[in-house]
Parts: structure tokens; C-alpha cells; sequence
């Protein structure tokens, strides 16, 4: 099992469904503080069960260690972990299950869902809800060739630098994402993250089993989120996706977002997991 550092938001009562919130690369668990604030404050008003809020650091992110290769699984040739999501998955749930409860709503963004996806393929029953956020189920394909890169660069220079670009912003991206505050605010998370940890994601990512018809399967309550400026996630991805899973399925499109949906729009990804949690309680 993978070792995994949990950033409990809210305790909750003990008794309701968690909140489990998955972190996009290349930051960690900090990103959902402020979406999983808004969160609690518009669950109280609704007058929602008390549930506990969790925002983990996927192993190799934040306070979660790197795993090893030995923990990792099979290294493919080209340096990629073919079991690495896998372990993961079950290192999930096996926290879950630690903590005493039996299922959970996951909610993964970017690759995070990814996380989310493969934890129902593997284990279902673990599984009250699930938010796919700003994600696909698919492979990459030849064009992952470039997670490679990424990781061998960060590596290479023992740096952060290779990933910088995710802190940066160009004409087309959303106006919080053009703003001062969310640039700073990215460049910090990400010069906390560690190289090692940087390079593992993405060979563990560019390793992930095909998920594609994954989403499809999924008998619980959903809900598909996508930032209009998403430049791989946007709604002519994901509206798409929310009408193949079927009438358990919400869909919400955020207008000026793009693939950072909870940093940049915190308020309106609350509201859509805030009625998941609705339709899950």
C-alpha cells in the first residue's frame, strides 16, 4: 500500500457519507481548501448530514512520500508503471476502510479522476457517488509520450521547473487564471512539490489501464464538471460523457473557467457537490 497523507477539511459526525476530493497534477490536496470550505458552508444550509470532508494528497504530491519502485509495481520499458494506479486505488480505499466507513463519494479533478475512475472499475461497492471534474477516461495515447519527457526532465534537473507552465497563462485562459493572485498562488503550490514526486505521477499516470466505457458503468449518483476554456476537459468532452453515464448524471458547465475548475470557480464546483451529495444522502 501506498502511504497517503489525509488533509481532513471537516470531521463530520462519524456516521454520514465522506467527501473524498482526488488533487489534479502538479499540485497536491491544498487546492480543494477553499472549494471544500464553500463546500461545508453550503451543505450547513441545506441542512445536509454532517459529513466528514477529506482532501488527500495523492502519493507523490503534498505530504504523501513517493513510492518506490518496488511499491510501484512493474516499470514498463519506456520507464512507465503499469500497476501504479492500481495500488493506488486500493491504497484509497484502504484509508477509507481504516477510518471505519464503508463507501464514500469520490470526486477527482484532472488526475484525480483518473484515480476516482479506476476505484470504481476496482472496487464499486466503495463507491456512494462519484465528480469527475475537468477529466477523461480514456488513454492518452501517443501524445502521453510527453509525461515522459516531463518526468525525465524533472528528474534530469532535480526540478520543479518542467511543470512551471501549469502557473502560467496565455490570452485564452480564463481571467483567474490571467490573475496575479492565481499565478502566485500555483508557482507556491508547485515549488512545494518534490521532483521525484512529479516524475512518479506521471509515469504512474502514463501507466493507468484504459478507463474508456468506465464512466459509463457507473450506477451511482454523478456528477461531470467542466470548465468552458478547459483546453482538454472542456463541454464538448465532458457534456458528452455525462450523456453516455445517463440520467444519474448532472452536468455543469462553467463559464471564463478553464482546467483548474475548483481554484478558479471554487463557489460553483460547491454547488454541484453539494447537490451530489444531495441526490447521494
Amino acid at each position: 500500500m501506498f502511504a497517503i497523507h489525509n488533509r481532513v477539511i471537516r470531521q463530520g459526525d462519524g456516521a454520514s457519507t465522506p467527501l473524498i476530493l482526488t488533487n489534479a497534477y502538479p499540485v497536491d490536496g491544498r487546492m480543494w481548501e477553499r472549494c471544500a470550505a464553500r463546500i461545508a458552508a453550503l451543505a450547513d444550509e441545506a441542512g445536509l448530514a454532517d459529513f466528514a470532508i477529506w482532501a488527500p494528497d495523492m502519493p507523490g504530491s503534498g505530504l504523501s512520500s513517493t513510492p518506490s519502485d518496488e511499491q510501484s509495481g512493474r516499470r514498463a520499458p519506456n520507464g512507465s508503471y503499469p500497476d501504479a494506479l492500481d495500488r493506488m486505488a486500493e491504497s484509497y480505499v484502504a484509508m477509507l476502510h481504516e477510518a471505519g466507513y464503508g463507501k464514500a463519494v469520490w470526486v477527482g479533478l484532472s488526475m484525480g479522476g483518473y484515480l476516482v475512475t479506476d476505484l470504481y472499475r476496482l472496487h464499486p461497492e466503495a463507491v456512494a457517488g462519484v465528480a469527475l471534474c475537468d477529466t477523461m477516461a480514456s488513454s492518452d495515447g501517443v501524445g502521453g509520450e510527453a509525461r515522459l519527457e516531463t518526468s525525465n526532465a524533472c528528474e534530469s534537473t532535480n526540478g520543479v521547473q518542467p511543470v512551471m507552465h501549469f502557473a502560467q497563462a496565455g490570452p485564452g485562459d480564463s481571467t483567474v487564471k490571467r490573475s496575479q493572485a492565481f499565478i502566485d498562488q500555483m508557482t507556491s503550490w508547485i515549488h512545494d512539490q518534490t521532483p521525484a514526486g512529479l516524475a512518479w505521477r506521471q509515469r504512474m499516470t502514463y501507466g493507468r489501464p484504459e478507463l474508456a466505457g468506465v464512466p459509463e458503468r457507473m450506477d451511482v449518483p454523478v456528477a461531470v464538471v467542466s470548465g468552458e476554456l478547459d483546453p482538454t476537459s472542456n463541454p464538448s468532452v465532458m457534456k458528452p460523457l455525462a450523456e453516455r453515464i445517463g440520467s444519474n448524471a448532472v452536468f455543469t458547465s462553467i463559464a471564463d473557467c478553464g482546467h483548474f475548475s475548483a481554484v478558479e470557480h471554487p463557489d460553483t464546483v460547491a454547488a454541484a457537490l453539494v447537490d451530489l451529495m444531495r441526490r447521494v444522502d
